[in-house]
């Protein structure tokens, strides 16, 4: 009987915001995957990350394994390559040993997420893995709870920027229709917040870190000053909105 790789999304850090489904996905597998960054020397760097810490709050710490990621390492390739091989086979040892395993990702397994990676490494690896997913609450919704900006009204579209590939896409984005949301920006706030200026969207726009945890900040984007940000952090340019209620149905 094949083995099963379920990526379960556990939300931005808050603990409450994990879904049922996502709980007993959890609990229901025979061990639970959390990424864990590589230390200096590649091995585990000993940091508990915001996933492992979510899953805590579900499970025993006797059914977590920690698998490390190339999750800091953008520059050497060859590096990351190694890395994510080595990632791969201890995942696909641990789905030869049992027939549940679940790895958990922040925010949602198929919204930029080390799971879509992992899934393509174990298929190769282990054949005839099945792989499901349980979606999760992402860092846009929850700052758009938390901040009470509104991400779409109507016939609005909605854009989500990762700001690694490069503030001249979030520029583009900015001026363009809808709301545009940015993720993993904060070692580049002072070109965000140039961003917003030259696109006049800078009003509205709120950002946030730490999300539902004890260190959480959520502020308006104005009040950017150029220092660089936690680099989890999230932004929301809301669309210009004219016309009062429904103007865009």
């Amino acid at each position: 009987m094949s083995s099963r790789l379920i990526g379960v999304g556990v939300g931005p850090g808050d603990p409450e915001l994990v879904t049922v489904k996502g709980v007993n996905a959890l609990r229901a597998a025979d061990v639970v995957v959390v990424p864990v960054m590589a230390g200096p020397d590649g091995r585990d760097g000993g940091e508990r990350g915001r996933a492992e810490a979510t899953v805590l709050h579900y499970v025993g710490a006797g059914k977590i394994v920690r698998v490390v990621f190339a999750l800091n390492e953008r520059t050497d390739r060859a590096r990351r390559e190694s890395a994510w091989d080595a990632a791969g086979a201890r995942v696909a040892g641990l789905l030869r040993e049992h027939s549940a395993v679940a790895f958990a990702t922040i925010g949602d397994p198929n919204v930029y997420s080390t799971f879509t990676y992992l899934a393509q490494t174990v298929g190769a690896l282990v054949p005839g893995t099945v792989v499901e997913t349980v979606p999760g609450i992402t860092a846009m919704q929850d700052l758009a709870a938390r901040s009470g900006a509104v991400l779409t009204e109507g016939t609005e579209p909605l854009t989500l920027v990762p700001v690694t590939a490069g503030a001249a896409v979030l520029k583009e984005a900015l001026h363009g229709p809808g709301t545009v949301v940015a993720y993993k920006f904060g070692r580049q706030a002072a070109e965000v917040a140039e961003a917003l200026r030259d696109s006049g969207r800078l009003d509205d726009a709120v950002w946030g870190s730490a999300l539902g945890l004890p260190e959480e900040s959520v502020r308006l984007a104005g009040e950017l000053d150029g220092a660089p940000l936690p680099y989890l952090s999230t932004l929301i340019a809301p669309a210009r909105r004219e016309g009062g209620r429904g103007g865009k149905l």
